[in-house]
This record gives C-alpha cells, structure tokens and sequence, in this order.
C-alpha cells in the first residue's frame, strides 16, 4: 500500500513527496481510511510508529476539501497533548503537512507567554493544538473559540489520565458541540483509557498495531552489570570507546538526570537534560538542539520524553532501570525504526535485578548479559532470580567485553 492508495488530498501527497515518505507505517494505514470516512477513533501505538501523521494527514485533507463550507480561518480541529514538547512536536508535523495548503495552526501551552498566544489565535486558525491547562486558561479568557470544533484528538491520552488531567479534559470535552469527531490515541488500552473513550465516543472503532510486550526486530538489546557508584563512569567510557554520535539516554528522577548532565561535562561530553523543573524554553532548546546534532547526549526522564518523536536514533541507553516494565518498551521504541539497526543498553546494578527480570518476563525475552572489562560489579546481576541469597559470587552466564573494542 502507497499513501496515494489513501484518497488523500493531492497538496497532502505532494507535501508527503517532499518528505519522502512513500509508504504509510501499519498505523496510519488503518486510521487514516477511518478518519476519512468520518469514524470515532480509539487507537494504541507507542513512540515512533508514525501516529502523529496518522491523524493529522486526515485532518489537513478534510478541512482543505472545497465540500467544506466556512468562512475564513475558523478553528475546527483541535487537539489536545499532555506536554508542552509533543505539543511543539505536532504542531511542527502539522506545518509540514499543510505546506501546500491554505491552513493556518498554532499551539499554545505553559511556559510562554499567554499575550503572544492571544494575538496568534485572533488572527484566525483553523487547527489548534493545545496542552489542557493553558487551553482552558485561554478559554476563560475568552481568547480562544470552541463552537465550531468538528474533530477532537486526544494524543497520549493514557498520559494525561496519569498526569491528573480527566477533570480538564472532562470540562475541555463540556465546552465542545456535541456532534464532532472524536480522535484518542494511546500507548496501552488501560482501564482509565477505555473508560474515558467509552463516555466521548461510545460506537469508537479500536484500532491495535502494538502490544505492550513487543519490542522491534531492528533493536539488540544489550544489559551491563555494574556496581551503582560507577554507572556514570561505565556510561562515559561506552560514550567515548564506541564514538557514539548521539545517544538518548534516561534517567529514573529530575535530580538523576541534573546529576548525571553534570558528570558528563565534567570531562567535556556536550550534554542537555530534560525534565519536568526545567523551563519550557530550556526545554525546547535542548530538543532543538539535539535534533540539529549540536548536542551528543540528551539525558531525559520519562515524562519529559514521552511522545518526543527523535529520528534516527541509534542508541537508547536506560542509564537507571525502569521501575514499570512497559516504559522499557516505550524507550527502546525511540530506536531501531525505518529499517535502521538499533541498541538499547541498559546499565544493571544488583538492586536493580528484580525490574530487569520483570522486563525479560514481559517481553518474553532473555537479555543478554555483556559485562565490561574493568566495570566487572562487585555485586553481581544473576541469571537466575535468587532470592534466598544476599549476595551472587557466580559470574557464570555473563560474556566479557574488552573496553576498547568499538561498537
């Protein structure tokens, strides 16, 4: 299947041309037809399976068919992040989308300044892409107009419910018209998810093509034991053996992630790193700035990356463990895509062990154990979960690596 297979507007296709995507990922080939043909949308896909693009290709080319009637620049799609980044980020796409259309977008969210926002969205737009807080903030300043929205999209709604945001979108959903489309996309089909698209959109199609447990065929995965203290430390010499042109690297915690920016400069690797305490203009600076290769390591914690689409990622590494399975997945999906070979390393320390079996078991998948020559841990990660046993003297299962050699 081709994307002129789609029935999508010739400007959408020629923009698609100049992007040079030809073939549209297993996602947006099944929600692009549904939203076309004006049905309500539940859908899963982790980070990196081409979501954005999957919702809004049908957006820019519904809104630019001539059947439409309006006025000017109304606003009639809008959609709704949990971050300010993905905001920026879908916004961007929807630019890219809509060169060769009469189309006018904006975003707004916190961290900028609400003034400027006001003025943009009085010269008239006709999509919106907004984080919930400073959306209804605009609203009750009775800057932005909702009654003629036609579609609703709801991009990494599992996160918002996790982030407290149901009663804003609950009063977001209250200030719309009844009859429109409902677009609400998630990372995993969870209670709190199917819930809330059950009360927007009973008669919603689901849509499905990942599962939690799935990994890409593109990635190897790679863990390495070693002690908690040296971590930084094994981090640096993977950085500056394997010549590594980027990597993305998480954290557990803010404090992790400000800590670890810090090591990395100390010996002269440019480092940024993204959080929620950070600025919304540091924020996107440091994005920005990795995107362009001006900076080699991104270091970032789950919230923060959530939904930051990063292309060409060779290396993701899990400077902590995860201490929910699936965000493993979720991480990793930032690697190995578009047919590219990718790593996902994952740095263990003893204490660690329980999540990372928790990882295997979920993945159904045995990772394998590569320790580096002189980071062998005191305290070693088992095979086996041992749990009558303080401390594992057996090495037995695990490979060495000479440091020097060259990813």
């Amino acid at each position: 299947m081709k994307f002129n297979d789609l029935n999508l507007s010739d400007p959408i296709l020629r923009s698609l041309k100049d992007q040079n995507y030809k073939k549209p990922t297993p996602i947006q080939a099944e929600v692009i037809p549904a939203v076309l043909n004006n049905s309500d949308i539940m859908a899963a896909a982790q980070t990196g399976t081409g979501k954005t693009a999957a919702f809004v290709l049908p957006i820019l080319s519904k809104l630019s068919n001539p059947k439409y009637k309006y006025k000017g620049h109304q606003l009639r799609a809008l959609i709704v992040t949990p971050t300010r980044e993905l905001a920026a980020q879908v916004r961007e796409s929807v630019n890219t989308y809509s060169k060769y259309l009469s189309i006018r977008s904006t975003a707004v969210y916190g961290g900028a300044r609400i003034h400027n926002q006001r003025l943009k969205l009085r010269k008239g737009i006709d999509v919106l892409v907004a984080t919930p807080g400073r959306l209804l903030d605009l609203h009750n300043q009775k800057s932005v107009n909702l009654k003629n929205i036609e579609i609703l999209v709801l991009d990494e709604a599992d996160q918002m419910l996790d982030m407290g945001f149901i009663h804003d979108i609950k009063k977001i959903t209250n200030l719309l018209p009844d009859r429109r489309q409902n677009l609400m996309f998630t990372a995993t089909f969870s209670d709190s998810f199917r819930s809330l698209a059950m009360n927007l959109a009973e008669k919603a199609i689901e849509i499905s093509v990942t599962n939690d447990n799935e990994t890409g065929e593109n990635i190897n995965h790679y863990i390495h034991p070693v002690d908690k203290s040296r971590k930084a430390e094994l981090l640096i010499e993977l950085i500056k053996t394997k010549k590594w042109d980027q990597a993305l690297v998480f954290t557990r915690t803010k404090h992790g992630a400000d800590r670890l920016q810090k090591q990395l400069d100390k010996v002269n690797i440019n480092s940024k790193a993204i959080h929620g305490n950070k600025t919304q203009n540091n924020r996107m600076k440091a994005l920005e700035a990795f995107k362009n290769n001006k900076v080699q390591i991104l270091v970032a914690t789950d919230v923060a990356a959530r939904g930051i689409d990063i292309k060409r990622m060779s290396q993701v590494i899990n400077f902590d463990v995860p201490t929910v399975a699936k965000d493993y997945v979720h991480r990793i999906g930032r690697t190995g895509r578009g047919g590219d070979m990718g790593e996902a390393i994952t740095l263990v320390s003893a204490d660690e062990f329980r999540l990372l079996r928790d990882i295997e078991k979920l993945i159904n998948k045995k990772l394998e154990r590569v320790e580096i020559e002189g980071f062998e841990p005191e305290h070693v990660v088992p095979i086996k979960d041992k749990p009558n046993k303080k401390r594992f003297h057996n090495k037995k299962g695990f490979k060495k690596r000479n440091k020097s050699r060259k990813g």
